[in-house]
This record gives structure tokens, sequence and C-alpha cells, in this order.
């Protein structure tokens, strides 16, 4: 009857049908916020700055003219806008400093002698109709309304060319430049099929892997805007967001799977109903990354699991063209379809390098923060080798004025996506990362990508750089080069197509040098104590949460009556133990990284130095983000280079063991004897047989005819 049901009620998703894939994840972590933000935390401390800084002020004048001209002044300041706030900063001496630009000139490249033959396994298909459009691939009419829907006017080179190629089934191995389209390029034909041939019950025919939550989030978006005008359902199950509510929707088994590795694992030993028996296509996006050794395990386990029969897509900027890499997915005949080189950036990108000095590594933080200040003011992404260095960076430019955020590995789920929107939305001019978010991520507006220290590969920094002009746009790099680092520096001269910028900060001797990056060297030392503060309150917080958390869970525990036993029977299962997670995580390092196998103990000492020291100099921040993946290469090619042990025969696993309990394997007496080395067996050797003993031996002796002779002692 009705009255048993409230006529208020709507279901969750078909509330959320109009929303956009960010705005929906954003809503599922809602409530898990934290109590202050870094923001909040930073403007604290500055106004208590501000603050101690006027009263020093008012207690040095004596006038009473001075005391009223002082609170006309500190009047004003409330009224001031933020550019005006950004000044009050930088209180430098001469404006000379803002507004005298940085020399920059061409850098000169050098030809490579010999061209690199790589020997291929797969059918070559890179050649293309350049004049093929949308309305020539013969797609539907639901795909074509909603490419119009989209603004898509003519198909990109990457699409013109697998497009065609996808739809006839074949196993794809592309390659193109950051911000060309590749998500398209792979989702236009999986729909086609989609649509030709509808399911016949409720199973995922497509799944889609990507190496990080933000891309995934992404390519989920790009998939429902394509397929808004069909029935073809998706689903995204990527780590951070409610695994209930993914659960649900994988049990009504919706055709496109968008997944990370590890909770797609998940899902496949916890849920029981989902399975991927029935997967017809499997595209690996970013496959370069999923194909490392990072994800090495997880995706031998999804591979085992997948149906054999099936097509296979691999798509990133800087794709592998190594066979052991590819054959590892089952790859059937594969056509190749590279529309750039490995190593190329996007066409529209102009790359500028700034040269560090050997003894000026301290400065880095002084120049990345006159660049964000000087000359790149919005629209920028900085990126840095490690998570610490990227949170104090958000600190250090947050207590200089700027609007900044941050999106590292050490942040909830919520706050990497509240960092995103809040960046997308130009709610901050700058946004510090790392790695993180080097690979994939579509934001609109990027102008200026800063790389705080040169990446440990080519190809990371192919894909750093990616970030800007994209989709045809223009753009520009902007890295600090030490001398440690210059050997990619010239590769990367090498490999480029057009002309790559040499950007020249004043010499030291020079006066403008003395007043931009000494001044701002010397900020940033007197906003040291201000950054330990800032910690302080972080730890603080981060302290009394947990201790809440462990408030809150004795009582529930007191509440229900349920011991902490109760609770280990719901964990979830995972494919490794907790033993060999650990010991894979330990032992995958930077393969890739170029060796500088020089002065390994002196490094080593450094870095334990460095660790110990409560606080680190500008020099030695720098050097350990730049020594560290040095350290974890040389471990790595050390173990390469050990030799292996000789055996006669190869090691085979041990067999399962059957279930029922274990049979006794039985040994003779001989071989007990001679095996048995406990003190008891020692003790009664010494003594010599006893009486039962030679009794045995004798009627043993005189069934096969022998004589028997008693030992004595």
């Amino acid at each position: 009857s009705r009255g048993d049901f409230n006529a208020e009620f709507v279901f969750e998703e078909a509330e959320a049908a109009g929303e956009d894939a960010w705005t929906a994840a954003l809503r599922q972590l809602r409530g898990k916020k934290a109590a202050t933000t870094l923001d909040e935390k930073i403007e604290k401390v500055r106004q208590k700055r501000k603050l101690q800084e006027r009263e020093a002020k008012q207690a040095k004048v004596k006038d009473e003219d001075a005391e009223a001209e002082d609170d006309q002044t500190k009047q004003e300041c409330e009224d001031c806008s933020r550019d005006e706030d950004v000044e009050s900063e930088y209180s430098l001496d001469d404006e000379s400093i803002f507004t005298k630009a940085d020399k920059v000139k061409v850098k000169e490249k050098k030809r490579s002698k010999k061209g690199e033959v790589v020997k291929r396994f797969f059918e070559d298909a890179s050649q293309y109709d350049d004049n093929l459009s949308f309305q020539d691939m013969n797609l539907s009419r639901p795909l074509l309304k909603a490419i119009t829907a989209l603004g898509f006017k003519q198909p990109t080179p990457i699409q013109k060319a697998c497009i065609p190629v996808g739809l006839l089934g074949k196993d794809i191995c592309a390659c193109a430049a950051t911000g060309t389209g590749k998500t398209a390029a792979f989702i236009l034909p999986v729909l086609e099929r989609l649509i030709y041939k509808p399911r016949q019950a409720p199973i995922t025919r497509v799944l889609v892997l990507v190496p990080t939550r933000e891309l995934g989030i992404q390519v989920h978006s790009v998939t429902k805007q394509l397929a808004q005008f069909s029935s073809v359902t998706t689903c995204l199950a990527v780590g951070g967001l409610d695994v209930k509510t993914q659960e649900a929707a994988l049990r009504s088994g919706p055709d496109i799977l968008i997944a990370t590795p590890g909770r797609l694992i998940d899902h496949l030993h916890n849920c029981p109903s989902f399975h991927l028996s029935s997967v017809e296509v499997l595209i690996l996006d970013e496959a370069d990354r999923m194909l490392d050794e990072y994800f090495e395990e997880q995706m031998k386990e999804i591979i085992r699991l997948c149906s054999h029969h099936r097509q296979t897509m691999l798509f990133s900027a800087t794709m592998t063209e190594e066979v052991k890499d590819l054959a590892s997915v089952s790859l059937k005949n594969p056509v190749r379809i590279f529309v750039n080189s490995n190593t190329d950036v996007a066409p529209f990108l102009r790359q500028e390098f700034i040269r560090i000095r050997p003894n000026r590594e301290g400065d880095r933080e002084a120049i990345v923060t006159a660049l964000l200040t000087r000359t790149f003011q919005d629209h920028v992404m900085l990126f840095t080798q490690t998570k610490k260095q990227a949170h104090r960076m958000h600190i250090l430019l947050g207590l200089m004025g700027l609007r900044v955020g941050e999106l590292h590995g050490n942040l909830s789920q919520t706050q990497r996506l509240e960092s995103l929107r809040r960046f997308k939305d130009e709610e901050i001019d700058i946004l510090v990362a790392t790695d993180v978010a080097a690979r994939g991520l579509d934001i609109e507006g990027v102008k200026t990508v800063i790389n705080f220290t040169m990446p440990n590969t080519i190809k990371h920094y192919v894909h750093r750089v990616g970030r800007t002009a994209r989709a045809g746009r223009a753009g520009r790099s902007v890295s600090l080069v030490g001398e440690e680092e210059r050997k990619m520096l010239k590769e990367i001269v090498k490999t480029a197509k057009t002309a790559v910028k040499a950007r020249i900060l004043p010499e030291p001797s020079s006066d403008l040098y003395c007043d931009v990056i000494l001044k701002f060297r010397e900020k940033i030392e007197n906003l040291e104590k201000d950054i330990y503060a800032v910690l302080c309150l972080e730890r603080e917080e981060r302290e009394m949460q947990q201790s809440e958390a462990q408030i809150n869970k004795a009582k529930k525990q007191l509440e229900t009556g349920k011991k902490e036993t109760g609770s280990e029977s719901l964990e979830r299962s995972w494919f490794q133990t907790r033993e060999e997670r650990k010991k894979e995580k330990m032992a995958k390092a930077l393969q890739e990284f170029d060796l500088a196998l020089r002065g390994k103990k002196k490094r080593k000492k450094f870095v334990q130095d460095t660790k110990n020291k409560a606080q680190m100099t500008p020099e030695e921040r720098s050097q350990f983000e730049i020594l560290k993946s040095q350290m974890y290469a040389e471990r790595l090619a050390k173990r390469n280079r050990r030799a292996k042990r000789a055996r006669a025969l190869p090691e085979e696993e041990p067999a399962a063991a059957p279930a029922g309990p274990k049979k006794k394997k039985k040994v003779s007496v001989f071989d007990e004897e001679l095996t048995n080395t406990s003190r008891k067996a020692l003790k009664q050797y010494r003594a010599g047989p006893s009486f039962e003993d030679r009794k045995r031996l004798g009627i043993a002796q005189r069934r096969k005819g022998g004589n028997f002779k008693s030992k004595s002692r």
C-alpha cells in the first residue's frame, strides 16, 4: 500500500544523475573534513606575526602624533586588497626587483650520431587518413550527438589513427603527446561496440585501469559525458571513496568499470558476486606506469583473473616498446600506433631551464619564490620530489601571502579533491604537487609548470610538463637544473623539436642578484619560526584527533560489548600477506635513474645526518631531494650486480598440501639414529645400547643369518 512508503524518498543515484563526477566524489566524502585547514593555520600565524611586528613598532614610538599616525596605517592595512598585502610582504627597498625581467636565451642542440633501432613484434599503423572526420568513422547517432554536445569538431591525430583500428577489435599499443585526446580515442570505439551489441545480462564487459585516483575520476567523467545519450552504464572503483557504495554499483553489473589496481583487487577478493571472467576489453591508461615494477604484482593478479579472450588496448604519452613488458598483458598481434615519439612534449610548449651553480643549491626555494611573485603569479603547478618538500612550500608560500594548495599522497582523499577543485575554480593560484598529479590530469588553464628539482627520468619530465600546453594551447615549463641533473637536460635538449630556452638569473656579483635572490632568501630565513609554528599547530591537532578517535572507539566497545578480537573476522582479505607486501615495497626502487656511483659512503652519511637534524639548511634540503632517488637506484644496481647462487636443479614451488591431516613420513632406524643430534640421543650413544636395543638387534641379526656381537663401552 502507499502508506508503507515515504512519498519524499528519492534514490541517491537518481538525485545525483545530473552532477559532475568530481562533485559526486566530493559528496561521498563531505563529512570527512579536518577540524581546521592548513590555510587557516597559516593565516592565524601570519596575523599573530603582524600583530607582534605592529606592537614592536608601537613600543619604539613615543610621541602622540606618531602613535596616531600608526593607528591610521593600521586601519589602512586592514582595508587593503590582496595585491597590496603581497607587496607588503616583500617590503624591498628597490622596485626594480619586480620590474626587471630575467634574460632568456636559446639553448643549442647537439645532433645525435646514430639512430636507435628497436626490434618490434607488432604491426605498425601509425599512418592515418588526415581528412577523416567523426562522421566518416561510422559512429552511432548517440555518440555523434555526445561529441557535438562536448564541442569536439575535428578528431585529433591519435583519434583518427586509433578509433578505426579499435572498432575492428584489434589489440592496440598507442603513444601520443600529452593533451591530445587519448581518453576519447579508446572510449569511443568501446562505446560503439557496446551500443552495437547490447548485453543480454548485467555483466561488466569493459575494464579501464588507471594509476591514480584523480585520473580515474577524470576518465569516469569523460566516459559518462560521451555515453550520456546511450543506455551504457559506468562505474568508478578507486581508493579513498566509499567501499559499500562501490560494491552496490558492482553488483548491478555496469558495462564499463574504471578502477585503480588496488581497489579492484580488494573488490575481487571481498565482493563474492563480482568477477572479471566476462571482460571483453581491457584498457590500460598510462600503460607504461601500469606495467612498471610498482604495479607488477597487482597487474599479474588482475590479468590472471581476466578473461583470456579479450581485446587489450594500451595508451600513454611515454609508451614502452619493451617486448617483455608488452608480453606480460598477453597482446595478440598488436597494432603499433605511435603518433608521437616516447619523449615528445606538447607541440606548443615553451621549455625553459634555470641553471643552479654548485655553490648555490640552497637558493632553490628563493628562486622559486622569486619566480612565483615576479613573473608567474597565477595558474601555476609547482612539482617537488618529496611530499615533505611540497608541504613546506605550501606553508612558505602561504606565509608570503600567496594563494596556494597542495596535492600529494599524505593528504586524505577529501583534501586531494578539494585542492583540485579550488585550483580548477581559480580559488588558488598555485598548486604544489608531487608526481601523483603528473599523469593524465586535464586541468584547464594551467599556464606554467615549475620543477623544483628535475624528476627521476625523462618520462616523468614529459608527464609533468604535459599538465600545460594541452589541446593545442600554449604553455610554459621552467625547470631548475643543478650540476648533478645536467645529463638529463642534455637528453631533453637533444630530443626537443622546438628551441629550448635558458632563463638566466643575474650573476651573484651584480646588484640585482643581491636585491632579488638574497633578499628572498633572507625573507625565507626570517619566516622559519612561523613555519615551525604552523607545523606545531598541525601536530597538536593531529594528536587531539587521534585521542578523540581512541576515546570514541573505547566508548563504542563499551556500548556494544564487543571485544577487539571479534573485529578481526571482519577484516578485508588481500592476495598478499602483510609480510609479502612489506617485502615488495622495500624491494622496489627507481631503475631508470642515471646512476652516480661515486662517493656513495659520503652521500649515505649526509642523508643520515640530515635526517637526524631538527632543522635543515636550504642547501641540505635541496641536496636531500636529489640524493634520495639516487640512493634507491644505487641499492637496486648493487642487488642486480650480485651473482646468483649456483644450483644443480631449478627451484620448484612446493606442491599444495592436501586438505586432510598430514601423514608422518616413515623414517628408518638407521636414518633416525644418524640424524638425531639431540642431547638425549648423544648421551644414550655414549652410554652404549640398552638391553632392549641389544635384544632387538640380536633378533634382526639372527633373521639375516648373521652373528650378534654385543658392543661394550
